[in-house]
């Protein structure tokens, strides 16, 4: 599953979300340009959804969500297919576990 895919399912509740994104290791070369518009107040969904294309390879990425300035939600990628998910809202969890039956509480 990528960052793209991810960040569609989350739905309406993504939308609003500011984004910083930070990365182990470097990969693809449009991770410089996540890490430029992450600095400072960080992006947009729809912007951060335009830079992650299906073919973009991260490898011990961290995406943090923000509501206003409040961290409402933690994406960590390892390896390009596997995913941590941290959100406030249960429901954005049950939402990922309803598409995505195999996956599992930590």
């Amino acid at each position: 599953m990528t960052l793209a895919e991810l960040l569609v399912r989350l739905g309406s509740f993504g939308l609003d979300l500011t984004w910083r994104i930070e990365f182990d290791e470097i990969v693809d070369p449009r991770c410089v340009e996540l890490q430029r518009r992450s600095a400072d107040t960080g992006m947009d969904t729809l912007t951060l959804l335009s830079l992650t294309t299906p073919f973009l390879q991260l490898i011990d990425a961290e995406a943090r969500g923000f509501a206003e300035d409040e961290l409402v939600l933690v994406l960590t990628e390892f390896d390009s297919s596997s995913w941590d998910v941290r959100a406030v809202d249960e429901r954005v969890l049950s939402e990922l576990r309803h598409h995505y039956p195999g996956a599992e509480d930590l």
